[in-house]
């Protein structure tokens, strides 16, 4: 179990800047994680597996991307008890994302708004920190969790030519990852949401499905494709999404990313701040477009359900809205690591009563 108590270090985590406690954090995990003193973040995995998309997931509990950007700490994941990691989002080219500040927390509501912007150190540095864990250095079968790897657009790249950016990181990850997610979504790159409109969508997945043919080709192995979409939809963008999933056979969909909603959180500090809004405050939305994925998609098809995790019993919620693996991040933040195993023993137990 892990040795450090995390009420006594959240406390000092919130008397910082919310990104230099976010950055303190991962430094701290980098050093940590190959050293002798792992022990302090080492966790139990609890033993739930499930069969998903063609990959065996150790248990239905994930890291959400956004957290852990350049890959940095994959191995200090993997000892926390965590069934997938998911990290990025990695653009082609290396940027600096939006200027600071540009984390909020809003404790009273257990939320954060950020605007990174996908700050990220860049394809090629990404795709070696990657190969350089142990995580992904663990011969094949032995691998403690399922990585996936999240890919995005740079700021600078026109939205017309998004495709180009998307297709380059495919390439840049596709070997490394056991699954590739396609973020459509961040409300952080200026009209990056409009690929999730029909048009767009189907040029973009056509695309990317093509590419990834040819990769399976040249390669030997076929990765799976997971598309990440926003909560802000309503029914019918839901159902064009939902059928352009499948017609282009991607295998997978990840509910949701942040919100730009501000209903749950009006008059709080902070809550005007540009951005995305994570935690308790997504949950309901989340769930609304997990419900409606799962009848349009039926009940075969992968969802990854994440945006406001923050207990057993909204974990418990995702799955009874229709998902079939969780995310956490924000979660992460508020409750510490102990909320890793805690969650991960609740969905097994809940599908243990209910067989």
């Amino acid at each position: 179990m892990a040795w450090i108590p995390y009420a006594p270090a959240r406390a000092l985590l919130f008397r910082l800047d919310a990104e230099a406690a976010h950055e303190w954090t991962l430094r701290t995990l980098e050093h940590l994680q190959h050293s002798a003193l792992v022990g302090l973040i080492r966790q139990p995995r609890i033993d739930d597996p499930v069969e998903l998309a063609g990959l065996r997931f150790p248990n239905r509990v994930g890291l959400a991307a956004g957290l852990d950007k350049n890959a940095r700490c994959i191995d200090a994941w993997a000892v926390m008890g965590f069934g997938f990691v998911e990290v990025g989002t990695v653009t082609p080219r290396p940027q600096p994302g939006n200027p600071r500040p540009r984390l909020f927390r809003l404790p009273q509501a257990q939320a954060l708004i950020n605007r990174f912007g996908f700050n990220n150190e860049g394809l090629d540095a990404f795709v070696e920190h990657v190969r350089r864990s142990h995580v992904h250095q663990a011969a094949p079968g032995t691998q403690p969790l399922v990585l996936g790897l999240n890919i995005g657009k740079n700021a600078s790249t026109p939205i017309e030519r998004a495709t180009d950016d998307y297709l380059l990181g495919l390439e840049g990850v596709y070997p490394h990852a056991d699954y590739v997610t396609v973020n459509i979504s961040s409300p952080n790159t200026q009209h990056l949401r409009q690929l999730q409109g029909d048009a767009a969508l189907d040029g973009l997945l056509q695309a990317l499905a093509q590419r990834r043919a040819q990769l399976a080709d040249r390669l030997g192995v076929r990765r799976p494709i997971f598309v990440k979409i926003a909560p802000d939809l309503d029914d019918d963008q839901i159902a064009v999404i939902a059928d352009a999933l499948q017609r282009h056979s991607m295998d997978g969909v990840i509910a949701t990313n942040t919100t730009l909603a501000r209903d749950a959180v009006q008059g709080l500090p902070h809550a005007q701040e540009a951005g995305g809004l994570s935690g308790q405050p997504l949950a309901a939305a989340s769930n609304r477009v997990i419900a409606a994925l799962r009848a349009r998609l039926g009940p075969g098809f992968p969802i990854i359900g994440v945006g406001g995790v923050m207990d057993e019993a909204s974990a418990r919620a995702k799955l009874a809205a229709g998902a079939d693996l969780v995310q956490l991040y924000t979660g992460l933040i508020y409750r510490g690591p102990a909320l890793v195993p805690a969650v991960a023993r609740a969905l097994r137990d809940s599908r243990r009563v209910a067989a």
